[in-house]
């Protein structure tokens, strides 16, 4: 667990960085930086596996009907959650982006109370109480449905719950999901390098494409690992991470409008995060004098 931990942790801090990422390429459009991220991050992932010689499992894999339709899900949530991401970003609206994150390990507890009868701790629910009325805040602060950031919390929050019930190891599951996205990502690659803008890109261009791969898979593989490690609600809570740094690029970097109502919400989720922090302190002390104890 502690290194699953660890392991999910900093594929958030990676994921909470992207737009910094996304900037660089804001005049390509966001299907065909997807296209570019499935088909460079399969290449990635295919090279991991060449050099560990780690392809007894594919076949498997592909034998089991079961297998293929929960990764098939789990690709098609991928692969919409990171259209959604990429077009919020390259539009203005990496605020908003944030904000899906935030709610987003509000739907991964939840899924876990729901579907893995997992059961916080009193402080536990007390944090995500202060969590929700946070989020609440903030989507009313916005003035709109915040459309955007709930497609982006239930996409990534059902990819956590298919990835933590998942068969396989973190690199073949990613493995497999790149696989089946390629029938799809390859042929629309093709033919928006032929007949749209992608024939035309500088070399600068290209280069941040194909640095995609590797930074679509690597923290992929990360969560991966950690999911199968880690509780739902331990999970949902780190996710904190990545809109915190978001938030923080949007209104710094990015200069997008930040309104009193806006930082109230965002002052909440770090109360909601140092009750979680102060109950996973005092869990953490406590097994720990068991521990010596025994």
């Amino acid at each position: 667990m502690h290194h699953g931990l660890w392991a999910a942790a900093a594929s958030y801090i990676i994921w909470g960085l992207f737009p910094l990422y996304f900037h660089q390429l804001s005049h390509v459009p966001a299907l065909e930086i997807v296209a570019h991220r499935s088909v460079w991050s399969l290449v990635f992932v295919a090279g991991v596996l060449a050099v560990q010689r780690r392809w007894a499992w594919l076949r498997e894999a592909l034998r089991q009907p079961k297998v293929l339709g929960t990764y098939a899900a789990a690709a098609l949530l991928l692969s919409s959650n990171w259209l959604i991401y990429v077009w919020a970003v390259n539009h203005g609206h990496v605020l908003e982006a944030s904000l899906g994150y935030f709610i987003n390990p509000l739907v991964n507890v939840l899924l876990g109370v729901l579907v893995l009868h997992e059961r916080p701790r009193k402080l536990q629910w007390l944090a995500l109480g202060v969590a929700a009325v946070g989020v609440l805040w903030m989507a009313v602060a916005m003035g709109t449905p915040p459309w955007v950031a709930l497609a982006l919390a239930l996409s990534f929050g059902f990819y956590g719950l298919i990835k933590k019930m998942a068969p396989l190891g973190s690199l073949e599951g990613l493995s497999l999901e790149t696989l089946l996205l390629a029938p799809v990502a390859i042929p629309a690659l093709m033919w928006l390098t032929l007949h749209h803008a992608g024939g035309g890109h500088s070399p600068s261009t290209w280069a941040w494409l194909l640095v995609a791969g590797p930074l679509t898979a690597i923290p992929l593989l990360l969560f991966g690992y950690g999911a199968q490690r880690v509780s739902m609600g331990t999970l949902g809570l780190l996710q904190y991470l990545a809109p915190s740094l978001q938030f923080v690029l949007g209104w710094m970097v990015f200069q997008e409008p930040l309104s009193p109502q806006r930082l109230l919400g965002f002052v909440m989720i770090w109360a909601a995060l140092a009750l979680y922090s102060l109950d996973s302190w005092r869990t953490f002390r406590a097994r720990e004098r068991l521990a010596t104890a025994h």
